[in-house]
């Protein structure tokens, strides 16, 4: 199983946010955020500061994919 992050690094930028500027807002470790670039499962705790501070849902920020379509879309 992958789970895809893309959508929460598109609504950085939309919100001129960088990566850095999200770990200052939720504390998170650059270890979560490698796991995440590389599209490894996180905490339900993870991603519910992601979404108190972007104030989103869950799906606005991941998608869940299959590991063949990841391995082939990354």
């Amino acid at each position: 199983m992958a789970m895809c992050y893309k959508k929460l690094w598109k609504l950085l930028i939309d919100r001129d946010m960088t990566r850095a500027d999200l770990r200052g807002k939720t504390g998170l470790s650059p270890a979560t955020l490698a796991k995440m670039s590389k599209g490894a499962a996180i905490g339900a705790n993870v991603l519910e500061r992601i979404c108190e501070t972007m104030q989103c849902n869950v799906g606005d920020i991941m998608d869940y994919v299959p590991d063949e379509e990841f391995a082939e879309h990354g």
